[in-house]
């Protein structure tokens, strides 16, 4: 009996695990909403998702891009996605997303923590993830600005 209660708890647990990705592995897909309320859908294009999961992760995104033309980062197959929902809602509507609307890229959000977690990664960092046709590559994690800047520069090549 309490082996079956075990694996009930564990298979309804998992959904929130954050799991290792596998080279190779196709990526489940996933539609957010943007600051601007525009929908978008994972698809096999993109080549970078960068994933901030605190202010500070996000605040060395905006520091990295604050220079950087409109259309930077989708010229380049790069998204990135902000997780919120550890922000109370009123913060976020009144103060948060209206600020993302200044921005010159497109932020898009997870208000409820469904897709962020799927992404293992350090929560402090941002987190670059590698694609090829929806399949995961690789990924990195940076902390600093000035790597980060010149990642994507380097990405631009």
């Amino acid at each position: 009996m309490r082996t079956w209660r075990f694996w009930v708890l564990f298979l309804f647990a998992m959904p929130g695990l954050a799991l290792a990705l596998e080279p190779g592995q196709r990526l489940a897909p996933w539609t957010l909403l943007d600051q601007f309320e525009q929908p978008y859908t994972f698809n096999d294009d993109l080549q970078v998702l960068l994933v901030a999961r605190s202010m500070k992760g996000a605040s060395l995104v905006h520091a990295a891009l604050k220079e950087q033309s409109e259309g930077f980062l989708e010229a380049r197959k790069i998204m990135l996605m902000a997780d919120i929902s550890h922000m109370p809602s009123m913060i976020s509507t009144l103060f948060a997303i209206p600020a993302m609307k200044g921005y010159s890229y497109r932020v898009l959000l997870d208000r409820k923590g469904r897709v962020a977690p799927r992404y293992p990664g350090d929560k402090e960092k941002v987190l670059w993830v590698m694609l090829d046709h929806g399949r995961f590559v690789g990924q990195r994690e940076f902390d600093s600005e000035e790597a980060l800047k010149d990642a994507l520069q380097a990405k631009s090549k």
